[in-house]
């Protein structure tokens, strides 16, 4: 299988660093309020991003778009804090981890990420698999950056050309959209992907199940 392509890569990094929003978190060019001093920040988030993407993929799980608990602190979608200093995320070295990501007392938790990385260990497809987001970068309501919200179509229209870029650096890999706003996405790029029940809002033995069932095929 061939590896990622290097300048579908490099035009990637460019359009994820650029962008910038109100309302809208860029995890790899801002700076957290609960970012760990001396272990994150946006250059941290994107050494972590790099080392998940150094692989050439077998799969694609995309979401759509990065949370507050998870990606906004890691730089790595549906990933959180806890998971990563659990190391239970493939490729994200020791140096990488570090003891903690956060001031938080407790360590960032989301359900969602848990519920991924677990399925994904449970299938033995954890070490080839890549996670996005159709809009990478974390939305939220207004004064309240620890909020999620839906993507607007404005916002989500700029996801789509650093969806394209992400795509063309595993031109082999099977592609599956967590949820219908990533499926609308791939849609509106020309892709196709099985479509998965997001974890979220009780979602999670459906997303399980049908990951599992897709897999079959």
């Amino acid at each position: 299988m061939s590896p990622p392509r290097a300048g579908a890569g490099v035009r990637f990094q460019r359009l994820l660093r650029s962008y910038a929003a109100d309302d809208v978190f860029n995890p790899w060019t801002q700076c957290s309020a609960d970012d760990a001093p001396a272990a994150n920040g946006p250059a941290a988030r994107c050494r972590r991003l790099a080392a998940h993407l150094a692989i050439p993929a077998q799969y694609l799980l995309i979401g759509e778009a990065s949370g507050y608990q998870g990606c906004r602190m890691t730089g790595i979608p549906f990933t959180s804090e806890r998971l990563v200093i659990a190391d239970m995320i493939p490729r994200v070295a020791v140096a990488l981890r570090a003891p903690r990501l956060s001031t938080r007392r407790i360590p960032w938790s989301e359900p969602s990420a848990t519920v991924v990385w677990s399925t994904l260990h449970e299938l033995g497809i954890a070490g080839s698999t890549v996670l996005w987001n159709a809009f990478p970068w974390h939305p939220h309501r207004p004064q309240q950056p620890l909020s999620n919200r839906t993507p607007t179509r404005p916002e989500r229209a700029h996801g789509l050309a650093v969806l394209e870029a992400l795509l063309a650096q595993f031109p082999h890999a099977r592609l599956f959209a967590v949820g219908r706003h990533a499926e609308q996405a791939l849609m509106e790029i020309g892709r196709s992907a099985a479509a998965l029940r997001h974890p979220s809002m009780g979602g999670a033995t459906q997303f399980r199940q049908a990951l599992r069932s897709a897999l079959q095929c």
